[in-house]
């Protein structure tokens, strides 16, 4: 095991707890038992990295482990003793005792499973106006068999000897601040206090087993790429009966072919010839929402903006909804016909406005002849 935590996690001394938080993360996915079941080591590594992560995100402890190394950092804040919580703990400590009629202080029971993490895809519409999408992930499951308690059919737990079921193991050391008294996990039951004489032939003791799982997710009406949700519950179970974790689902929006999303805004694109720019035009016009009436006004410039108030996003919290924006586009026509040309031709000679002279060369009169 390396020395420092810093290496175990892989991030400098320096870093923010949320670069500490991805790289614990990152770390743990790799090495979790549920992705390596043959792999003691990186179950033991496992262990390691999480315990590196709960010292580091908590910022006393990483002070104290900063300045004293691993032993500092068991210590409680302002402890240095070790005990947190006083006289009682001492008692505790040296007698096995509540002390003053406090109860143990370690923490017994299964752990609660780990969270889950998944990149749900869904299309455009969902996005904007919600809805349900099924999706599938490998999970931990409890064990039907032994109802997750990891013991065989007929059998149950039984109280770790080791930790007298506190799942804790404390012991005394010598230190630069004097003799401390740390805490840390039962290594015989793994800090759960009980342990499993005989496993269960289905989980293997685990509690637990690894499974495909398929929700249905509500999608809220509003959501765009890169927002997450929160299932609570949905995540890993706990071995032998631990709680479940949380499953985090982040969402990944598909295009849309007409339309782009700025915010709460839609945004399309609209092409329309010089003749429907210059007289006006009253067109269907396709949005989310069905058909609306677009009026384009006579001489409408390209660059023109149309806002249709309301036909926008849904505000994911809060009330209303984005506007759609159609950015007009007037087409410039690049082949004419000789008809066509003269017409346009009149049509600046009206105007006085000043043009190209008529092409009468005999390339030109050759295109004439193939159209």
């Amino acid at each position: 095991m390396p020395a420092d935590y810093y290496e175990l996690l892989g991030v400098h001394r320096d870093a923010t707890q949320d670069e500490i938080k991805r790289a614990y993360r990152r770390r743990a996915r790799e090495l979790h038992p549920d992705t390596n079941p043959d792999d003691p080591e990186a179950e033991a590594l496992f262990k390691e990295v999480t315990l590196a992560y709960e010292t580091l995100s908590d910022p006393e402890r990483r002070r104290r482990y900063d300045m004293f190394g691993p032993e500092g950092a068991a210590a409680a804040a302002g402890d240095p003793f070790g005990f947190g919580g006083g006289i009682g703990d001492i008692f505790e400590a040296f007698f096995g005792g509540g002390g003053f009629g406090r109860a143990g202080a370690g923490t017994t029971g299964p752990p609660r499973g780990t969270d889950l993490e998944l990149v749900v895809d869904i299309d455009f519409e969902t996005a904007v106006f919600g809805g349900e999408q099924d999706i599938t992930v490998r999970t931990a499951v409890a064990c039907d068999v032994c109802q997750a308690t990891g013991a065989a059919p007929g059998s149950a737990p039984t109280t770790c000897p080791d930790c007298g079921g506190t799942g804790q193991v404390r012991r005394v050391r010598q230190s630069i601040l004097g003799q401390m008294v740390t805490a840390g996990p039962c290594n015989r039951c793994g800090g759960i206090g009980q342990v499993v004489d005989r496993p269960c032939p289905e989980c293997r003791g685990e509690g637990r087993l690894v499974q495909d799982k398929t929700y249905t997710v509500d999608i809220p009406a509003g959501v765009d790429t890169g927002s997450t949700l929160r299932l609570s519950g949905r995540g890993a179970a706990g071995i032998r009966g631990g709680g479940y974790g949380d499953l985090y689902v982040h969402v990944r929006v598909a295009r849309h072919p007409r339309f782009t999303r700025e915010g709460y805004d839609l945004v399309h694109e609209l092409h329309i010839p010089v003749s429907q720019a210059v007289l006006g035009a009253h067109l269907s016009f396709e949005t989310l929402d069905g058909a609306e009436d677009l009026i384009i006004p006579r001489g409408t410039q390209s660059g023109r903006v149309f806002r249709l108030r309301g036909r926008g996003v849904p505000h994911v919290e809060g009330r209303g909804r984005g506007d759609l924006l159609v950015h007009v586009v007037v087409d410039i026509p690049t082949d004419v016909s000789r008809e066509e040309e003269q017409l346009l031709r009149q049509f600046a000679e009206l105007r006085g406005e000043a043009v190209a002279p008529e092409d009468t060369g005999f390339l030109s009169r050759i295109r004439s002849a193939f159209k």
